[in-house]
């Protein structure tokens, strides 16, 4: 298991979200220009750093960055706990995930993304016998709906859900939504900032207790965030708001690496 972003990417994303020079990071910190560089290409450190001094300046904690330097990493997931939940990653330029549940009973299905390749998906349906009826879209980038095309020729009655503007009425999601698939029930938050689309959806009411689990898109990666293309501070206050706030055993479901949980990202991510 890797990070979706390592040592090096968590203090230049926060470096270049702070307007902080490379050479100001570099005093901080205690090294020289060159190190950070090859830090923050590598991940790997060349020498002793000042992380409380580095963290400060680029808006990080310092004792949770230190703790990623030494490779912490989230603890595996059993997805068996919540018996029809499936991630399929894609690679095309980088890997993406996608994820799709199903009631075991009604055998009705949904796709959260689509991935690169939706093909895997469409297997998934496939071989489980499964009944298509919703796509979930958390953002509109592209590693995340370029396989939605696909789906939909092989399932046109599919109904779609974003926080695209620009999308029909009746595939936009609504505040307080409540989409029933079978016994599970699906709902949606507003979490703009790595995208002005940006949303994320909770999944619960799964059997045997199991935590509520929710497909954050690319608004925060076990031990990191997504990009804040539209705004970092305004992502950071939505995860802090919509994310962070959830039960601690909410499994969260990013659109790159792997799995964790609203505790565990509590716990260890640098930037909250």
């Amino acid at each position: 298991m890797t990070l979706e972003d390592h040592l090096g990417d968590i203090i230049r994303k926060a470096r270049t979200a702070a307007n902080v020079t490379p050479e100001t990071a570099a005093q901080a910190a205690g090294i020289s220009p060159a190190a950070l560089k090859d830090l923050e290409e590598s991940g790997h450190p060349s020498g002793a750093i000042n992380f409380p001094a580095l963290a400060k300046l680029v808006s990080l904690n310092g004792a949770k960055l230190e703790r990623i330097a030494k490779g912490w990493l989230p603890q595996p997931v059993d997805l068996g706990i919540w018996r029809e939940l499936r991630v399929v990653t894609t690679t095309g330029e980088y890997s993406v995930n996608a994820y799709i549940i199903w009631d075991e009973i009604t055998r009705e299905a949904a796709i959260f993304d689509t991935g690169w390749d939706a093909t895997p998906l469409l297997a998934l349906i496939t071989e489980n016998q499964l009944q298509l009826k919703h796509i979930f879209l958390t953002h509109a980038h592209e590693d995340h709906i370029a396989g939605l095309k696909q789906i939909r020729e092989a399932h046109p009655k599919v109904r779609l859900h974003s926080n695209a503007k620009g999308a029909p009425p009746d595939q936009r999601n609504r505040a307080n939504d409540f989409i029933h698939l079978g016994s599970l029930r699906i709902t949606n938050r507003d979490t703009p900032g790595h995208a002005e689309d940006g949303v994320i959806y909770i999944i619960g009411n799964f059997s045997e207790d199991a935590p509520n689990v929710a497909i954050v898109g690319d608004c925060i990666f076990a031990g990191s965030m997504g990009r804040g293309f539209q705004s970092t501070d305004l992502l950071k206050q939505k995860v802090r708001e919509q994310i962070l706030s959830l039960p601690d055993a909410t499994l969260l479901c990013p659109g790159h690496g792997p799995l964790t949980t609203v505790e565990q990202e509590k716990a260890n991510n640098p930037f909250f």
